[in-house]
């Protein structure tokens, strides 16, 4: 039988010879591949590594840590000390940038190590998310300024997901690609090209324990799924929750479907919930190239020009009809006061 699979690194070679590129995206993927795949590893041997509990620290959000959580976040620093293509990084769970030693890199790195930690003890989907900023000519990496660029600018971003088998979803503007993790010869492998997302969906993710915070557009819209072949929408809708933004991105990549966590009465001090550098913006990039919509209420995410490098927002996301269906139900709702930090 002929062998016809592409690996990860065989596409990045074919997407540089047909873009011209230098080579430098490749190199960029090579690191992120490697540190994924290591963390993979962490996560898939579980208890037998010990490494399950808790950190006894909290992060930059004030967030407990797991173990985990903190060994996701070194394995990422350090493979861009060892790589010298990353001039920085900013991660979600450390306060300022990093900057990487010894480098003279133009690319920044901004990521989530370990979304969804909070399943690891109940072996649920977990993942790292990653974002790539070009550094600005001349601009100094320890500037926090220089990450806070609008999602539109970003050159890629992508996830993996470490589940049942681990995963990496990428975009760098062309589309979404997945690739799938061959243990035996230790290679992700493209076995979902050009990934789309269903224009129309019968399901929705939110977190229903927060019905009583909800803004009037969410209980607007999920009253109207819950009503099902007798409301308005005349049709029924099935509701799932995760509570891991990975894993929920990626069901909708796979068969559609709409993910909220809306900036509500409770989470309005802090803007929101989601990050908007780590976790909104490649999201909505990887959503939007597969033909998706993403905003945060009132606006599209990726135009949001971030203030701060920890910055929360809300986050609606997922299926064009239904998301844009979301955003006519905010532009005609009262505006809301809601509490200030």
């Amino acid at each position: 039988m002929t062998y016809r699979r592409i690996t990860l690194p065989l596409f990045l070679v074919q997407e540089q010879r047909r873009l011209g590129g230098s080579g430098v995206f490749t190199a960029l993927m090579t690191d992120i591949c490697t540190t994924c795949k290591t963390i993979s590893n962490e996560v898939n041997r579980g208890a037998m590594a010990g490494t399950m509990g808790y950190a006894g620290s909290r992060n930059v959000q004030g967030e407990e840590q797991k173990e985990l959580d903190v060994l996701a976040n070194d394995i990422f620093l350090y493979m861009t000390d060892q790589s010298g293509n990353w001039a920085g990084v900013a991660s979600e769970e450390l306060e300022d940038a990093y900057i990487s030693r010894g480098s003279d890199g133009r690319y920044l790195l901004l990521f989530d190590p370990l979304d969804g930690s909070s399943n690891i003890g109940v072996n649920v989907a977990v993942g790292s998310i990653f974002s790539i900023l070009r550094l600005p000519e001349g601009a100094d990496p320890a500037d926090e300024r220089v990450y806070l660029q609008p999602g539109v600018r970003q050159v890629a971003a992508g996830y993996t997901i470490y589940g049942a088998s681990t995963m990496l979803v990428l975009t760098s503007g062309q589309g979404v690609n997945g690739f799938t993790l061959d243990r035996n010869i230790g290679v992700f492998v493209l076995t979902h090209p050009n990934m789309q997302i269903p224009e129309d969906t019968g399901e929705y993710a939110i977190n229903a324990s927060r019905e009583r915070h909800w803004p009037a557009p969410i209980h607007r819209y999920v009253r109207e799924c819950v009503a099902g072949l007798d409301g308005p929408r005349g049709r029924s809708f099935n509701t799932r929750w995760i509570a891991s933004m990975v894993a929920e991105v990626h069901r909708i990549l796979m068969r559609g479907g709409v993910f909220m966590y809306p900036v509500d009465r409770d989470n309005a001090p802090r803007g929101g919930h989601l990050r908007l550098l780590y976790e909104a913006n490649p999201m909505a990039f990887i959503v939007e190239q597969a033909g998706g919509r993403a905003i945060s209420g009132h606006e599209r995410i990726l135009d949001i020009v971030p203030e701060r490098l920890h910055q929360r927002t809300g986050v609606i996301l997922g299926s064009r009809n239904e998301v844009e269906r979301i955003g006519r139900y905010y532009a005609e709702a009262e505006p809301e006061k809601l509490p200030v930090a």
